[in-house]
Order: structure tokens, then C-alpha cells, then sequence
């Protein structure tokens, strides 16, 4: 018995006193990087009372010495929404030349339903749309706070555009009629002018009509889209081609062929080459 005890002891020093062989360690997965196409700051607005993301994209080699870039104010401009499309397409004027380098400001959205439209007198828009009507407070936003913002951050020297779809669309369309000196162009991609039975493009040629003289420039765009949809365009595009103020340099390009889900890269594409053609010699 003794024997037995003896030799299972020994037997269990030699495994304890036996070196522990370590594992191998995992090969390190490759992570990779980010792929960075801009910078995110928080701008806090006295006027909507909460902190808004601004996003902002900037072409290679940015600042040059003596070249004046476009500021394209790009609403629903987030990184979950339009930023990045946006910013790709913007990316082609310092890639290949297609038009010329720009900036892009895309302001992420918050309540896109309170800050994209005016108020309206139907009362089924304020039934669906019960935060409703905060477009004027939006605009003094971008005037007054945003813009100063950018300038103050990024001196570009050149010409600023607003640029929006959908109800982003109907935000630069009201802006355009509205208060046209606010930028110096304006870039509507299906823009939801059937908002308040169509009050604003039925309108518009009173609103037109009182602007006063200056440069600017108005791109405008559809798809299949329905006729609401087609209507206040409709109604938009007849009264600027019945007597457009006076400056005012604009195009409408339907595309039948998309649809309000497909639209706006192409149109905004078909925006950045009207908009900002590289000057003919270079």
C-alpha cells in the first residue's frame, strides 16, 4: 500500500515539476484604418436652442494659394444621410477635373420635419406633421450662425450654394423665393412643393417678382414622380420662365427615368456640372 501511495506522489511531482507549455498566441487580425472623408464638430445654436453636427468635407491640398472654392451647404448632410454621397460626388472635381474643387458643409439632421418646412394652413400637414413650420428659425441658423462659422474657419473666396432633396428641396425652394440673397445659388433635387397644397410654388411668381436684381443661380430636378410631386414644379418652372428676376441664371433637367429613391446623386451631379464648370482655357 505504502508502495502504491509512493509511486502515485512521485508520479505527481513529476507532472507538477513538468514545464507548462504555452499556446501559441492568435495571429493578429488586420483591422485596417479608417477611411476619413471629412471632420464632425458640434456647433451650439442660440437660435434652435440645441447642438447641431456639422460635417465637413475639404478637397486635397486644401488651402491654395489664390483659388476661391464653392461652399455647398448640403441639408440632411450627416454621416447616415447625404454626407457621404455628396462629398464622393464633390471629390471628382479634384480627382479628374469633372468641375471645380469644392467645399462641402453638410448640417446633420435633427427634426427634419420642424426645420424643413414652413408653416402650413392644412390642416392634415399638422396633423402628420405635428412639429411643423420651423423653416425661418433654420434659415437664421444657417445665415447668422452657420455661415459665420464657416467663413470665420474656412476663408474658400468664392460663391455658396444650398443644396437639398425632397423636403431638404422644398427648404432650398422657399429659401430661393424667399430670401434669394442668402447664397448665391441653390440646388432643389425633388423638392416637396406639394407641402401646404402647393402655396409656395403657387406663388412664386409674386415672390419673383418682388426679388430684387443680383447674381444667382437655381438648379432644379425631378424624377417619375407622381403628379403632386410634378405640380408645384410645374407650377415653379412656368413662372420663371414667364419673367425670372433679373441676374437669375437657372436650368431645370427632369430625369424621367428615376425615381424619388434613385434621383439625386445623378441630378446633383448634373448640378455640380452646370454650377461649377471649370473656366473654359484651363
Amino acid at each position: 500500500m505504502f508502495k502504491l501511495i509512493l509511486s502515485a506522489l512521485s508520479a505527481g511531482v513529476l507532472v507538477c515539476a513538468a514545464p507548462a507549455q504555452a499556446a501559441a498566441p492568435a495571429p493578429a487580425a488586420d483591422q485596417g484604418r479608417p477611411i476619413v472623408i471629412g471632420r464632425a464638430y458640434d456647433l451650439a445654436s442660440a437660435t434652435l436652442k440645441e447642438t447641431r453636427r456639422i460635417n465637413v468635407y475639404l478637397p486635397p491640398g486644401y488651402p491654395a494659394a489664390g483659388k476661391a472654392y464653392p461652399v455647398v451647404y448640403l441639408i440632411d448632410g450627416g454621416e447616415d444621410e447625404d454626407f457621404p454621397h455628396i462629398a464622393g460626388l464633390a471629390q471628382l472635381g479634384a480627382l479628374g477635373g469633372a468641375y471645380r474643387e469644392m467645399i462641402v458643409v453638410g448640417v446633420a439632421g435633427a427634426d427634419r420635419k420642424r426645420d424643413l418646412t414652413y408653416p402650413s394652413g392644412d390642416p392634415r400637414d399638422r396633423k402628420d406633421l405635428p412639429t411643423s413650420g420651423g423653416s425661418a428659425a433654420f434659415r437664421r441658423f444657417l445665415t447668422e450662425e452657420l455661415q459665420p462659422w464657416v467663413k470665420a474657419r474656412y476663408p474658400a473666396g468664392g460663391e455658396t450654394a444650398l443644396m437639398g432633396e425632397s423636403l431638404a428641396g422644398l427648404f432650398v425652394v422657399e429659401t430661393f423665393l424667399r430670401q434669394p440673397g442668402a447664397f448665391d445659388a441653390y440646388i432643389a433635387v425633388s423638392p416637396s412643393l406639394w407641402w401646404d397644397n402647393g402655396r409656395l410654388a403657387k406663388g412664386s411668381a409674386a415672390l419673383l417678382a418682388a426679388q430684387p436684381p443680383g447674381r444667382r443661380a437655381l438648379f432644379l430636378s425631378i424624377g417619375d414622380e407622381g403628379r403632386e410631386m410634378q405640380a408645384g414644379v410645374d407650377d415653379l418652372t412656368a413662372a420663371l420662365r414667364a419673367k425670372p428676376p433679373e441676374g437669375l441664371t437657372w436650368r431645370y433637367q427632369p430625369m424621367p427615368a428615376e425615381h424619388h429613391n434613385s434621383i439625386y446623386h445623378p441630378a446633383a451631379l448634373a448640378a455640380f456640372r452646370a454650377l461649377f464648370a471649370e473656366p473654359a482655357g484651363r
